[in-house]
């Protein structure tokens, strides 16, 4: 069997060129469409016609074409049928989950993901009727013990944000298939190092805003998936996509859509660079995680699950012994050795450093971060790819050095 390669799937699959013969696709900016004939429309909302189905298209919030030519390649990348975007990683996360979850029913999630997602699935469900269980992802026992009748979805992250725990896809798809779960994967941190659809996953999601977007210009999201499931999301009646409204505007997906070709090549530097700096800090004793090192605890499941080509991605943790001392440091990072920049976010091209206690993961109770193995001095650092490695590795060393950090 041919191992897949997200980065062949994505060069090889339809290009789309421009309205008049550019080499970039046309950007149709139209809110409604015409047809041509009156007894199309009825067709249309009785879901008879469509983009793949004549042709048809009705209202840039239902189907819109350059927003389907961006949703095209993602599946190509992703080996699914088919994909939607959205206006954000959390308007494709919400409306999955609403679209597979409804009263009554019951979900599984990661303790270890994104805090807008922990606060959607643990404070916004439950008020709509869905329970929801946080479990520690990498105990299958566990998430087993957790499934109920009414457990309809195992949620992760397959790099947990910000630990860099990481999910073993195969056997929560097996444990998935074997209660007739639905496994949804959020993939933001590492696009193209894992193939979560083809290590078993239900459905793929996406934060565009981050690596695959590259450029921290643009809010994005994306569900991959099998076509039922991307139908299901923009039905005029019932998708939660349609009906929610998170709409991807043509322009933000032309612009995603002209970065996607490079990605290959932003990963595979994210990750090298990534992986000296990390080396270099263990070797002067740094506490350092990363999945490229021997001593992380799932390194070789993360070598068993991995795209090897794209190394082993741009994030990487240093625990400092409180809050304070991981904020000094960033101070040093940023203002005195121009390092990189205090910031949220990821996957841009200089790098951006946050406490992720105090910031992305601040929705999470004090309780909840302990049991998560969240430390409070966690300093999560997204590797950009500017300046000489050379610099970067003399300049995070004075750094941690004159913080204190080397033992």
């Amino acid at each position: 069997m041919t191992k897949f390669s997200p980065e062949a799937a994505l060069i090889s699959t339809r290009r789309e060129f421009g309205e008049h013969g550019g080499v970039v696709p046309s950007v149709e900016r139209a809110s409604t469409f015409t047809v041509l004939e009156p007894d199309t429309m009825p067709e249309i909302f009785q879901g008879k016609r469509g983009p793949e189905n004549g042709g048809c298209w009705l209202y840039s919030r239902h189907f819109n074409p350059t927003v389907d030519i961006l949703a095209r390649y993602l599946a190509a990348m992703e080996g699914t049928e088919y994909a939607a975007c959205a206006a954000s990683g959390m308007g494709a996360i919400s409306c999955t989950l609403l679209q597979l979850c409804h009263a009554g029913d019951h979900l599984i999630s990661s303790d270890t993901i994104y805090g807008g997602s922990h606060a959607f699935i643990g404070d916004s469900l439950p008020q709509m009727g869905v329970s929801a269980d946080f479990v520690d992802i990498t105990d299958l026992k566990a998430v087993e013990s957790a499934i109920t009748p009414q457990t309809k979805v195992i949620f992760t992250e397959v790099v947990g944000n910000p630990t860099l725990k990481i999910a073993d896809i195969p056997a929560l798809a097996k444990l998935a298939k074997k209660h007739d779960l639905k496994l949804i994967v959020d993939n933001t941190f590492s696009p193209m190092i894992f193939s979560p659809k083809q290590l078993g996953a239900y459905a793929v999601v996406y934060s565009l805003t981050k690596f695959i977007n590259g450029a921290s210009d643009i809010i994005g999201g994306a569900v991959c998936g099998p076509r039922d499931l991307i139908y299901d999301l923009m039905d005029l009646h019932t998708g939660r996509l349609m009906l929610l409204g998170p709409t991807m505007d043509p322009r933000a997906a032309f612009d995603v859509a002209q970065r996607l070709p490079h990605l290959a090549i932003r990963m595979r530097e994210h990750s090298r660079r990534a992986m000296a700096i990390a080396l270099r800090l263990e070797e002067i004793g740094v506490p350092v995680s990363y999945p490229g090192l021997a001593n992380h605890p799932q390194y070789d499941l993360c070598n068993s699950m991995m795209n090897e080509e794209f190394g082993y991605g741009g994030m990487l943790t240093i625990k400092c012994s409180d809050q304070t001392q991981a904020q000094d440091l960033m101070g040093l990072l940023q203002n005195k050795e121009q390092f990189g920049l205090i910031a949220v976010s990821l996957g841009y091209f200089d790098t951006l450093m946050s406490c992720s206690s105090a910031s992305t993961s601040s929705e999470i109770s004090a309780e909840e971060q302990e049991r998560m193995g969240l430390a409070p001095g966690l300093l999560r650092l997204a590797v950009g790819f500017t300046g000489t490695l050379e610099d970067r590795l003399a300049q995070i060393e004075r750094a941690v050095r004159e913080i204190g950090l080397v033992k």
